[in-house]
């Protein structure tokens, strides 16, 4: 998919041979993003709200339907293995999202609160936010702590910094896993009781 010479963006998604209509705004697409970074959420939860909210009509083929969706997410583009420093978490649309807003607001006029985007738009417009806004410095300031390149000044403001810096992992361990470890933790300090 190339932008420049679509003439419009996809409303709908071929699943099992048959085109399904999906809401394809902004607004749609960042509740899925934000159900995704929501750690008290499974992944079962966190699939079954993808469908819900993309697809006015959930497709019987949810497997199928949840692959399209993927693609569609990720603005017409496979997913492809990332190196280490590709895949570092260093945004959260949670977390960061007065800064998303600002954001928009300074390098491209535009207020999301009234905007009308459909998401591959605001895809190419926030991968294009101004270096000069307070969104791209933080993450550049988080890349560098976290790929070891920060200066010592650097890691100083990000610790001066706290919460605002700190963007948590998504956690993608299944509940089973998560269940383990609440329980072994839970022996460890059973244990640290009988002391």
């Amino acid at each position: 998919m190339n932008l420049l010479v679509q003439t419009s963006f996809p409303e709908s998604l071929l699943v099992d041979g048959k085109d399904y209509l999906i809401r394809a705004d902004f607004r749609s697409c960042l509740t899925i993003m934000l159900a995704f970074e929501d750690d008290s959420l499974t992944q079962q939860e966190k699939q079954s709200i993808l469908l819900q909210v993309l697809y006015p009509a959930v497709p019987d083929d949810a497997l199928e339907a949840l692959q399209q969706a993927q693609w569609f997410l990720n603005g017409g583009k496979e997913s492809k293995n990332e190196d280490k420093e590709s895949s570092l978490r260093v945004y959260s649309f949670t977390k960061d999202a007065e800064f998303i807003f600002a954001a928009f607001r300074q390098t491209h006029g535009i207020d999301l609160s009234t905007a009308d985007l459909h998401w591959w738009q605001f895809l190419a417009l926030f991968m294009d936010l101004g270096a000069d806004t307070t969104f791209c410095a933080l993450i550049g300031l988080r890349k560098r702590v976290k790929t070891g390149r920060a200066t010592k000044e650097e890691r100083q403001a990000a610790r001066e910094l706290g919460d605002v810096f700190d963007v948590p992992e998504v956690d993608v361990r299944s509940l089973d896993e998560k269940d383990m470890e609440a329980e072994f933790m839970r022996l460890v300090q059973l244990g640290k009781k009988t002391e």
